[in-house]
């Protein structure tokens, strides 16, 4: 009898053009977390809605998601990967610390754009950010906090593992309308919910 295993799939952050869904990048993760936590706060009409409106729903729920990634170059330094011998995972950690950073290019055009005496300077603009977690969850989110963990150091210092606890919201309609990229992504989303809930 052959050892069949199950076919295992990394999860993924996907970062898009917001405006047009262009791809941008892809951040595979290393390891599948072992846990995701996941929070829904249904939106109701008020905090002590009367009899008329007690069943009634503003829209989608806000959800969170938290989950922690681990990142380790055990393998990639057996192996003498030379990026990794040379850097630890310093490349790993500054891709998705970048999630959070408006690009360098941009502070210096605002900057410029504000010695030259513009009136008004828009708040920066990141990429479209998609937390994929298997074909059937795959949804726009926020990311709302980050924090990592370095917890061993190659002689030099560079971190050689570390733990980033990713916090998330994911962006429903009611953040980003129904005719964006964003919008599109987080319908299949949810309509994929409900086909679900029909196997249930």
């Amino acid at each position: 009898m052959s050892n069949v295993s199950p076919l295992l799939r990394k999860g993924a952050i996907l970062l898009l053009d917001s405006t047009l869904g262009v791809p941008q990048g892809t951040i595979n993760l290393q390891y599948n977390p072992d846990s995701i936590t996941r929070s829904l706060k249904p939106q109701t009409v008020g905090d002590e809605p009367d009899r008329t409106e007690i069943l009634r729903l503003k829209g989608p729920p806000i959800e969170t998601i938290k989950c922690e990634i681990e990142i380790d170059a055990t393998d990639q330094l057996a192996n003498g990967d030379p990026t990794t011998v040379a850097l630890g995972i310093q490349p790993q950690l500054s891709l998705l610390e970048l999630l959070v950073y408006p690009s360098s290019g941009t502070l210096i055009a605002n900057e410029v754009l504000s010695l030259i005496g513009t009136i008004e300077i828009l708040p920066m603009e990141t990429a479209l950010t998609v937390f994929a977690w298997s074909n059937q969850r795959i949804t726009p989110v926020r990311i709302t906090d980050m924090e990592i963990t370095e917890q061993a150091f190659d002689p030099k210092l560079n971190p050689i593992r570390a733990k980033v606890s990713l916090g998330m919201r994911v962006l429903s309609v009611n953040d980003v309308g129904f005719l964006t990229p964003a919008g599109a992504l987080y319908l299949v989303y949810q309509t994929t919910k409900e086909s679900m809930a029909q196997q249930a």
